[in-house]
């Protein structure tokens, strides 16, 4: 265990307030987060810390003697991706400072280092382009349609891109996406009739679908996180229900031209 300083308080609450903010926008389940953040709390010399956490909001509390109480928050923007390549670094690093910590410094750059570090593009893309297409065919598509799958896998991947570089929400997204892909796929199926539209879309759905928030919201109410649970299903459904809403309109575009 590593005492600090009684002015190096409100530096160690930023520094877990950044590791709870990069665990959350990396997927990280709301169970998860809190356990970090206080073994790394009392890592530090905290005698009791107190860590509440949803989809939107980091708040902790540390009690480092009985007359000593420090609570910080943090409004929490953007927690709706999963990144496990980030996941696992935040997950090393947290288990080397419980273990041994290290100085403020150093822990505020080991974090700065895991926040500059991204799973490189090309293997999102590529793992995209592999996943449209074999679904595509697994669900009874031809090759073809496949093939074609995994190009508009590409342009879905670019367009995740761009639009995760703006304020926009993940409804809005993949709305948007999917009106897209959908508008697109129904005029290439018109011009090229050997393609199936419906094969071609289920891959390409396979990238959008929130499987995974959806599952991590089920299990946070499994195990009591039953706020946390419940504001990202219904963001899942609400995601759903955008993606829905963009392939029903692309089709029912389609029918009118």
């Amino acid at each position: 265990m590593l005492k600090i300083q009684k002015e190096q308080e409100a530096d160690m609450l930023e520094c877990l307030l950044d590791m709870g903010e990069l665990l959350l926008e990396s997927g990280a389940e709301i169970s998860r987060v809190e356990d970090t953040l206080c073994r790394i709390a009392r890592a530090y010399g905290a005698v009791r810390a107190d860590a509440f956490v949803i989809t939107s909001i980091v708040s902790i509390t540390i009690e480092f003697t009985e007359s000593d109480l420090v609570t910080e928050n943090r409004r929490i923007y953007s927690s709706s991706g999963t990144d496990f390549y980030r996941l696992e670094k935040l997950n090393e690093l947290s288990r080397r400072i419980c273990h041994s910590p290290e100085p403020l410094s150093e822990f505020r750059k080991a974090i700065s280092e895991v926040t500059s570090r991204e799973k490189p593009f090309s293997i999102i893309l590529l793992g995209s382009i592999l996943a449209a297409g074999g679904f595509a065919v697994f669900f009874g598509g031809s090759v073809n349609d496949g093939i074609t799958a995994s190009f508009f896998a590409w342009g879905i991947c670019l367009l995740q891109k761009y639009l995760g570089r703006t304020q926009i929400n993940p409804a809005a997204s993949n709305l948007l996406i999917s009106l897209a892909t959908g508008l697109c796929v129904g005029m290439l199926c018109r011009v090229i009739t050997s393609l199936h539209m419906d094969k071609i879309l289920i891959g390409d759905i396979m990238l959008l679908i929130p499987g995974l928030a959806m599952t991590n919201a089920v299990r946070n109410i499994l195990v009591g996180n039953t706020i946390s649970g419940v504001v990202r299903l219904t963001e899942c459904f609400l995601w759903a229900l955008s993606l829905a809403g963009g392939f029903m309109t692309a089709i029912m575009i389609l029918e009118i031209l």
